[in-house]
């Protein structure tokens, strides 16, 4: 189905040729890529080797623009330089928390009039949707605070990452990074009955994640492949490239886009982007779309690549399986139970969803609805809902019939709302099996408490096999086994109005006089300090697991209704996966009050005793947190993940290596210190352990990239190399200040 290729390609006269040894100037050759013109086209560096990048607009939603607002006014924020969109797509449900949903809402509206943005109200679109309707455009780049920014299909450049990030944008600052590899995604073939753009995606990610094989690359899709996929699908495609840690994607355009971009009322936004004869890409991947079977993720990520056939042939085993593996990484002796879905030889799930900015495109309803007309998903225990992506969309779904005909069937229509998705809609009830067309199924992500003994998980699949599912009433069906009419040609209309009668359009409306409307949880961030001559880390959780989601360093859903209050959502740092962390990081915090204010507590003074020196240097050393994990930061660009660890004392991340660049900037941007070791380091270490970092100011002042260190064990004292690798000066400044909010007061 797909084949990595990790030699260098050209791209000649349209077809791939492999790139021979002492092939001639291959820079000139990097120069013709769609990836490298875009960039060029937006660095302010003057090097292309050194990007410094800045964004056409901008985007978040409100699970970050709070944050994101309070900081950029506290480093000096009047107005936004470029278009800020702040979608209300993440907590649009006010279930938890009294008011406090809707407070951030208002304060998002009064910030857009202050500050000259653009609002978009509650339920009205979805954050991607908004983009590519809106926002979108041949040539463009836009940043977004959300980890699946990813518009390529539409010409876009899109990246996502913390929401530090975007206050640097709004300070009219640059996003800096390294130029990325580029790999070229060729697509040849034409996708079969039954399957859809998820089916594609996560075969993809099957292919390319657990290799690394495009992490922090650029992801360049072309091929004849191409022209044969409605735009529809092209997007749902692309937005999963997130999931396979790419730094962002672009596709070549066509008379597709250009239809794409006249029906949004746009056509000046269309441009024809394709690479220039000779291109060459640093690797490959083939993609045959015809090869292509309909599949599912299991639990718990993106890449737990099958085919729905293999799980109808092995389910059993594959299942019992994925029990197995959740045990090693789920926390409070909850066990998932999975292969009790397994009834007289067949796996019968409990719910169907099909929403967002991966599934609840019209392209993908349209064909639900047609799997399903005339038949019922039943009275049982399986249910299916269903979230359109904007009210554009949704009017459209109306005008069709295809809602109708859905709700018909029994299906139920929701907001446009990104809920399920992250934990906080249509979560299921414990021990179930839901099938989802969304972005993500990490664990934890739906709602599962495993320390109160509540668990359940999610198996990602396209819309056409659930819509299959759901008329065989939940036990697990893939559309290729149907024999149905899929609708032919489905190009939709788009009005416009809804959003010029509710959306705030405030972009060059700037007015200093409009008060920001603060609700009783919009919290400042507590004082963060600089980083000290030397610092003194207790380890405060240790994680062995291969992998550690953003999603369990800082839980989504419920708990992010607090997002506007830093304190109060650190309460639940790593609470589904180390319920003691916080306890224990409040107590590191407690050491490092006393010992600011020059009473050493005996901890410190024994701790410091065992390496031979005076308490006295604790005068200048700083004493904080760590987490220690082999892979942290994969999945969402919330910077919670980082600030929660920071605001409760915590000064370093301890790694293997970051799963994703944004992770990474994110504890950088919260003055966190990115520590990586060895591979071949045997990190032993306990919660309790200390790691003595002296004159780490200067290291990080002078650049050194490997750092002698001690760490102080049951155990005795033993010598560690922590690295701290290709820190550009703006990222060392940020560490040595404390924080990006400290950084940019003292250039006021």
């Amino acid at each position: 189905m797909i084949k990595l290729f990790k030699n260098g390609f050209f791209l000649k006269n349209g077809v791939p040729a492999e790139a021979l040894s002492g092939s001639d100037d291959l820079e000139a050759a990097r120069k013709k890529t769609m990836a490298f013109r875009i960039l060029e086209a937006h660095n302010k560096s003057g090097n292309m080797d050194s990007l410094r990048l800045k964004f056409d607009s901008l985007i978040s939603h409100d699970i970050t623009y709070v944050g994101i607002i309070q900081t950029a006014k506290g480093s000096g924020l009047t107005k936004f330089p470029v278009p800020y969109v702040m979608t209300n797509c993440h907590n649009s449900l006010c279930a938890v928390g009294g008011t406090i949903n809707e407070d951030d809402h208002v304060f998002g509206l009064s910030a857009a009039k202050k500050y000259g943005g653009i609002y978009v109200p509650a339920n009205v679109a979805v954050i991607h949707q908004y983009a590519r309707e809106m926002m979108s455009g041949c040539g463009r780049m836009i940043l977004g605070s959300d980890s699946h920014t990813r518009y390529g299909a539409l010409g876009t450049m899109g990246i996502g990452e913390g929401g530090p990030e975007i206050v640097k944008q709004l300070l009219s600052n640059t996003y800096d990074v390294k130029r990325p590899e580029v790999v070229l995604c060729y697509l040849t073939g034409a996708p079969k009955h039954g399957v859809g753009p998820h089916d594609v995606a996560i075969a993809l990610c099957g292919a390319v994640y657990d290799n690394g094989f495009v992490k922090n690359k650029l992801m360049e899709f072309v091929g004849p492949g191409i022209k044969n996929l409605p735009m529809d699908f092209r997007i749902g495609i692309d937005v999963m490239t997130t999931e396979t840690t790419c730094l962002s994607s672009i596709w070549e355009t066509d008379s597709a886009v250009s239809e794409y971009y006249s029906a949004h009322g746009r056509q000046q936004d269309y441009k024809a982007l394709s690479p220039l004869d000779g291109a060459y890409y640093d690797s490959m991947i083939e993609i045959d779309l015809s090869s292509i079977e309909p599949m599912a993720a299991l639990p718990f990520h993106p890449s737990k690549a099958y085919t729905i056939r293999e799980l109808q042939e092995n389910g059993g085993d594959i299942l019992r399986q994925v029990e197995l593996d959740a045990e090693k990484t789920l926390s409070g002796g909850t066990k998932l139970s999975l292969t009790d879905k397994l009834i007289n030889g067949k796996i019968v799930v409990d719910q169907g969803v099909i929403a967002g900015c991966a599934g609840g495109m019209y392209d993908n309803i349209a064909e639900a609805a047609a799997i399903l007309n005339g038949y019922s998903v039943g009275d049982g225990y399986f249910s299916l809902s269903v979230y359109p992506p904007s009210i554009p969309v949704n009017l459209e779904l109306i005008k069709s019939g295809v809602q109708q005909s859905l709700m018909e069937s029994g299906a139920l229509f929701k907001p446009c709302f990104c809920g399920p998705c992250f934990g906080a809609g249509d979560v299921p009830s414990n021990n179930a099996l839901s099938i989802r067309h969304t972005t993500r199924n990490f664990p934890n992500r739906e709602g599962s408490k495993p320390s109160d003994g509540q668990i359940s998980s999610v198996m990602l699949m396209d819309a056409r096999s659930i819509a299959a599912t759901a008329r065989n009433k939940g036990v697990l069906t893939s559309a290729a086994e149907l024999d149905y009419e899929a609708p032919v040609g489905n190009a939709y209309g788009f009005d416009k109005s809804v959003y010029e009668k509710r959306v705030y359009f405030g972009f060059g409306k700037a007015d200093d006089k409009e008060a920001l409307k603060m609700g009783p949880n919009i919290a400042e961030w507590p004082k963060i300090p600089p980083l000290a001559d030397n610092a003194l880390i207790e380890l405060a959780c240790v994680l062995h697991d291969p992998v550690t989601t953003t999603d369990e360093l800082i839980p989504s859903g419920e708990t992010s209704s607090y997002r506007s209050n830093p304190m109060r959502l650190a309460s639940f740092t790593l609470s589904r996966r180390d319920p003691n962390y916080v306890g224990k990081a409040k107590e590191i915090a407690a050491l490092e009050a006393k010992r600011a204010e020059g009473d050493y507590p005996q901890e410190l003074t024994q701790v410091i005793a065992k390496l031979g020196l005076s308490a006295d240097i604790l005068g200048s050393t700083a004493v904080s947190s760590a987490i220690f994990a082999r892979k942290p930061g994969d999945g969402s660009a919330r910077e919670q993940a980082a600030s929660c660890q920071r605001v409760l004392g915590g000064g370093a991340n301890i790694c293997y290596e970051f799963a994703t660049k944004r992770y990474r900037s994110n504890c950088i941007n919260w003055g966190m210190l990115p520590f990586t070791i060895d591979r071949d380091v045997d990190f032993s270490y306990e919660p309790g352990d200390w790691i003595f970092v002296p004159d780490i100011k200067t290291a990080v002042e002078s650049g050194a990239e490997n750092i002698s260190a001690k760490v102080i064990s049951e155990r005795g004292v033993s010598d560690i190399t922590l690295h701290l690798s290709g820190l550009t000066a703006d990222e060392k400044e940020i560490i040595l200040c404390g924080c990006l909010m400290n950084y940019y007061a003292a250039h006021k």
